[in-house]
Formats: structure tokens, C-alpha cells, sequence
């Protein structure tokens, strides 16, 4: 790509649309989203595109150009980079036509989240991108159990992928712990939380403030599967 450091080329902004209730979105959420001509939107394996129906809820969807962009759930980094650069040279055709790209992100855009590839291309290759945080779904999911994150002003807290090496390392740690992903991992994650001695201090929240919300604050009432969007909360 071209170096696209001019004034005549558009902006990317990353959007938080916040876990999946279209209330949660901020209110610059729902300005950047309705000031951008051009929508890019991330599509799962499934052809699913979440974050495109939680943002169309508040904004006027109707008269944008969305593109769809194909992320592949793959570890294989030749992949990985093929499919980052053709979707980073999907949206530098549109920023060097001069329209400003949002692309909704689900929770916040800093939290395991895809658009850090595309910063990370276009960036290097001179185009402004900008950040608009969004709430986070355990944040979300905290509030829905009715519960905090952190008990005292001293307590620490961690966020952890299940796919994480060292599982026990981490329930071993103080404070609370976030598992983000963890819904094909439950069978293997229930095991490990019961040798951890923290099985009975566990929540599941499945589909955050979505139609398809499963909330469960004991995990024996939980599924024995969950979707994607599954998260933990063990208590300290």
C-alpha cells in the first residue's frame, strides 16, 4: 500500500459497541458510527456478523456501505496474515477514496480483539486510525450477577483466554478471575476449576444482554456446552 499520510485520505475508527445490549453503546459509539459514511464489519466462520446487528439497533444502518471483511479462526500465521492484509487493503481502498471507516467492534476494542492486526497494518502504512473503547463484556457480566470484580480497593483481577497453557497458574492468583471464550472449553474447564478448590465460587453468563442470554450463578445449573460468547467469573 501506499504511503497515505494527506489530509484527502479517511480515518479508521475501531468502535466498542459494548457486549451485546444496543443500550450499552456510548453515546461517541453511536456519533462515530452515524458520521461514517463506510461501515467494515467482521465476519465469523458462521457468516455471523454480531457487531453489525448490536450497532444497527441505534444507528440507521440503511444508507451505509458495509463491507464485510473475513477473519478466519485459524492458527496457522500465514493464514492469519494473509487474511489480516487483504482486509487491511479492503479498507485502505476506501480511506484513499476519502471516507471514514468504523468498524464495530464487540465490548471494548483493546480486549482481544482483531482490529489490533488492521491498526497495526494501515499505521505502518500512514493512515490515522482512532480507538473509541467501548464496555467491556465482563464489566457487563459483573453487573449482571450482581457482583464485584474487585472486593476491596487492594484487590487485583485477572482476565484469562481459556485456551490459556497454564490454567491452574492462574485460578491460583489472588483476586477475581475473569475466563473469557469458554464455552467449548467447559467440560475441561469444570474439571480444572474443581482441582483448583474454586468450582462452587464460579458464575457463567453466556450471550451478555443478547436474546440468547444464559445466566447461570451456580455453575450446576449451567450447560454442559456453551456458545463463544461464554465467560467465568470466579470470586475471590
Amino acid at each position: 500500500m501506499e504511503n497515505a499520510s494527506d489530509s484527502t485520505k479517511g480515518t479508521l475508527y475501531s468502535v466498542g459497541v459494548g457486549p451485546g445490549d444496543p443500550d450499552l453503546m456510548t453515546l461517541k459509539a453511536v456519533q462515530v458510527l452515524e458520521r461514517s459514511a463506510v461501515w467494515a464489519v467482521p465476519v465469523n466462520n458462521g457468516g455471523a456478523t454480531t457487531a453489525l446487528d448490536i450497532a444497527a439497533e441505534r444507528v440507521d444502518v440503511s444508507d451505509k456501505k458495509v463491507l464485510k471483511l473475513k477473519f478466519v479462526m485459524t492458527k496457522d500465521p500465514d493464514e492469519l496474515e494473509r487474511t489480516h492484509r487483504e482486509a487491511a487493503a479492503t479498507l485502505a481502498a476506501e480511506l484513499d477514496a476519502g471516507h471514514d471507516v468504523a468498524m464495530p467492534n464487540l465490548g471494548d476494542v483493546s480486549i482481544f480483539s482483531t482490529f489490533k492486526y488492521m491498526m497495526e497494518i494501515l499505521e505502518k502504512d500512514g493512515y490515522d486510525v482512532q480507538m473509541i473503547p467501548g464496555i467491556p463484556s465482563f464489566c457487563a457480566i459483573a453487573a449482571r450477577l450482581k457482583t464485584t470484580l474487585t472486593p476491596s480497593m487492594t484487590s487485583p483481577f485477572t482476565v484469562v483466554p481459556s485456551g490459556y497453557g497454564e490454567l491452574g497458574e492462574a485460578l491460583a492468583l489472588p483476586g477475581t478471575k475473569v475466563i473469557m471464550k469458554a464455552g467449548k472449553s467447559l467440560p475441561r474447564l469444570r474439571e480444572e476449576l474443581r482441582e483448583a478448590g474454586v468450582y462452587e465460587k464460579t458464575s457463567l453468563v453466556q450471550d451478555c444482554g443478547m436474546p440468547t442470554e444464559v445466566v447461570a450463578v451456580n455453575l450446576d445449573d449451567a450447560p454442559e456446552q456453551g456458545g463463544y460468547f461464554t465467560t467465568l467469573v470466579v470470586r475471590a
